[in-house]
């Protein structure tokens, strides 16, 4: 076949978009084509954004092809890489109140607190410092902060290198775990949206 009639076709992995968007082939996807069409093709709409499409939107393959077909006919259309894109549909984000915020933070800081202060008790935190000052020093105390002190900083510090961040500044560019869980987390999601939608699909 002439390479002149050879559309190829590389789907995005994911994107945004909002509300009544209409979604167009170049939004959702590479396109190399000949000169004369691929402008025409890129701007064919495959899609349009409806409150009941609900938070995620999966686009498959064939739908781009349908679409080219019905005003491309004749075309050798191939595919490169994934076979879906999934669309994120972007609501408009909700101011968050002052007080929540609050609240949230406090729920997270005692629960935090909790969590390291019931650890520290179930392995006997505080008698394995005293232990370990009475040895090294030869004194025996109820408050060993030869060790308390430098151990709270070091567990400080250790949460900060373990998440990678300070605040919004990120240390280095190697991903945290919970950067690694997130990004699990998501690949599991869109696998599940693809599998879902294409059993739609097939019903």
């Amino acid at each position: 076949m002439n390479q002149e009639q050879s559309i190829y076709i590389k789907m995005r992995h994911r994107i945004g978009v909002t509300l009544n968007q209409a979604v167009t082939i170049h939004d959702i996807a590479q396109v190399s084509a000949h000169p004369s069409i691929q402008s025409h093709i890129q701007h064919l709409s495959i899609h349009t954004v409806k409150p009941e499409d609900k938070n995620f939107i999966v686009i498959d393959i064939m739908k781009i092809v349908r679409a080219i077909q019905e005003n491309y006919p004749g075309y050798d259309i191939q595919n490169v890489g994934a076979a879906q894109t999934i669309l994120e549909v972007q609501f408009k984000k909700k101011k968050i109140v002052p007080v929540y915020f609050v609240l949230i933070w406090l729920l997270l800081f005692v629960g935090a607190a909790l969590a390291i202060m019931n650890f520290h008790e179930d392995v006997s935190m505080r008698e394995v410092q005293q232990r370990i000052h009475t040895v090294i020093t030869g004194e025996e105390t109820d408050k060993p902060l030869l060790f308390q002190v430098p151990y709270s900083i070091g567990l400080g510090l250790g949460m900060i290198l373990f998440f990678n961040h300070v605040f919004r500044k990120r240390i280095n560019e190697e991903p945290s775990p919970l950067e690694v869980e997130m990004f699990n987390y998501d690949q599991d999601l869109e696998q599940y949206l693809i599998i879902h939608e294409n059993k739609g699909d097939q019903k």
